[in-house]
């Protein structure tokens, strides 16, 4: 949520380096179709994903192509298994659409908003694995809303020891973000979609979630008796924060896959910060235990192409890639390959070759969304609405004040935001200073050519009329990062597209959040992909 980043960069331009032989050794098959093989829905979406170690002698060179999530989880999973890794990313840090980096004067860098829901299972025991869970900070239970004025309402899940279902009804029928007409048509809506037969039949509201695939939510909320009111003011931004698209333009399946979660679990809908930046306390950590097992990461190095033979029946078979080396390639043998790329990524590193087969072929029906990541400096806090002295105080972190949370806002254009000053203080806080608030502004199709000046000089205008007791607060410094292709948009009927992380092309997988699995394009679901993509690779060696 408000993170959507995972996968690296692959390098641009392809060098045409195909052979063709006779391949008289016997392929597993595997569908053209994407294929999906599960015990259950639930299993999927509330177990952490675990992959075979045991029973497997073969040892592998793997070569994997970026280091975002997807990318990184996949190289734990293979090095723990025995095999040799060695992982090839474009830009000059790990981490993807999740990563950070610091500027020339110390400042750090996201790529986005990092938001940990939670139900992020697959996530958390990663990290607890690396010894980094700790590094988490829980926030208040409550969504909070910030409207024109300094308005402040909230769905707020707080409810003592009662929790969900009761906890999310309260929070719908008692928040001011709403109209009672609004609310009232909001639990009509509600009320009637598959989130309450999950309370009783998970396995079966799920797959009516799944069915929604071909509607957008807003379609379906007033279909049920939604209000377009409950829709501006309330689920867009949420829609924004999850898929950066608004609710006529991201699919039901999308949004009713959360909310289904928030219902059944009372953790779901907690809201956990980073400490600090990701770089020291996600990417970090993860960087350091493949390094340690022998793992090797090569930063600021595109792959430009993807070694293969042709077999005379038409079969395909990777055999490496080629890494750039300045003008010239280096190619680099690999028992298996993994593209663990973006959208935009991996649909320019696939060679055309590919493309006969449907399931990579319509990774190129798979469309992106542009965001812009602005970053303001205050010389006091901005969200502190009470208390114009305490707004003043910046040379104690001790006494910082404001909104330490996730904020929403149907009033801006950007569609969530924070204060890392104080929801993650350890790198972002300076003595002297105040707020530092990133904003996330999506889809931003009209800022991606606007100059950067031009950008933090808007959005501070629109923070001040969100906060307009920061009216005499002045920035101190600013940064604008622009992505033009980020997460895969979430469109209607665009989730078949989704490839599965085995491909029809002997030793070529698959990873990265936009591949299938049982979550939406995030954290999460980069996680889930390179622990379902490192299975994929153990359960081909073994039945080699």
């Amino acid at each position: 949520m408000c993170a959507a980043f995972v996968g690296g960069l692959c390098g641009v331009g392809r060098l045409n380096l195909v052979k063709t032989k006779s391949n008289s050794r016997v392929r597993s098959s595997v569908n053209r179709q994407r294929v999906i093989v599960k015990a259950s829905i639930a299993q999927d979406v509330w177990n952490v994903t675990t992959v075979r170690k045991d029973g497997i002698d073969a040892k592998k060179k793997v070569a994997i192509i970026g280091a975002g999530l997807g990318g990184l989880v996949t190289a734990m999973e293979l090095l723990d298994a025995g095999h040799e890794v060695e992982i090839y990313d474009i830009r000059s840090f790990a981490g993807g659409k999740v990563g950070s980096f610091q500027d020339k004067d110390g400042n750090h860098i996201e790529m986005g908003l990092h938001v940990f829901f939670g139900c992020y299972y697959n996530l958390f025991d990663l990290m607890k694995k690396l010894g980094s869970f700790d590094s988490l900070d829980l926030k208040e239970h409550k969504h909070q809303f910030i409207n024109k004025g300094g308005n402040v309402e909230a769905l707020d899940f707080r409810m003592g020891p009662v929790g969900a279902p009761f906890n999310g009804l309260k929070a719908f029928f008692t928040t001011n973000q709403l109209s009672p007409l609004d609310k009232a048509a909001n639990a009509l809506a509600l009320a009637t979609s598959p989130i309450v037969k999950g309370l009783v039949d998970f396995e079966g509201a799920m797959k009516d979630v799944r069915e929604l695939d071909n509607i957008s939510f807003s379609d379906w909320f007033m279909k049920q008796g939604g209000t377009r009111g409950s829709l501006e003011r309330m689920w867009d931004p949420i829609a924004y924060a999850l898929g950066f698209l608004d609710c006529d333009n991201i699919s039901a399946r999308c949004m009713l896959t959360i909310f289904q979660l928030f219902a059944v679990r009372s953790e779901a809908s907690k809201l956990r910060m980073l400490e600090g930046s990701p770089d020291n306390f996600l990417t970090g950590p993860i960087v350091k235990y493949i390094e340690e097992r022998g793992g090797v990461i090569n930063l600021g190095q595109a792959v430009r192409n993807i070694d293969h033979e042709i077999a005379e029946d038409g079969s395909i078979r990777v055999t490496g890639i080629q890494v750039a080396k300045g003008p010239q390639s280096v190619p680099v043998e690999a028992d298996i390959v993994v593209a663990a790329c973006d959208v935009g990524g991996i649909q320019r590193l696939l060679p055309d070759s590919f493309r006969k087969y449907e399931m990579i072929d319509n990774i190129y029906k798979l469309e992106t969304v542009p965001v812009a990541t602005v970053q303001l400096r205050f010389n006091g806090w901005v969200t502190e609405l009470q208390d114009e002295e305490a707004m003043k105080e910046v040379e104690n972190v001790a006494k910082a004040r404001g909104l330490d949370n996730l904020l929403y806002s149907a009033d801006a254009d950007f569609s969530c935001f924070a204060d890392l000053a104080l929801t993650s203080p350890t790198d972002y806080y300076k003595v002297g200073e105040g707020s530092l608030l990133q904003l996330v502004l999506t889809p931003a199709d009209s800022y991606i050519p606007m100059p950067d000046q031009e950008i933090a000089a808007k959005i501070e205008a629109q923070v001040k009329e969100l906060f307009p007791s920061a009216k005499d607060l002045e920035v101190t410094w600013s940064n604008v990062l622009k992505l033009n292709e980020s997460l895969y948009r979430e469109r209607p009927g665009a989730d078949p597209f989704r490839p599965s992380q085995e491909t029809p092309i002997e030793n070529f997988f698959l990873a990265g959040s936009y591949t299938y699995q049982d979550y939406i394009d995030s954290m999460e679901g980069a996680v889930k992909s390179g622990k379902l993509c490192a299975a994929a690779v153990q359960n081909k060696i073994a039945r080699d």
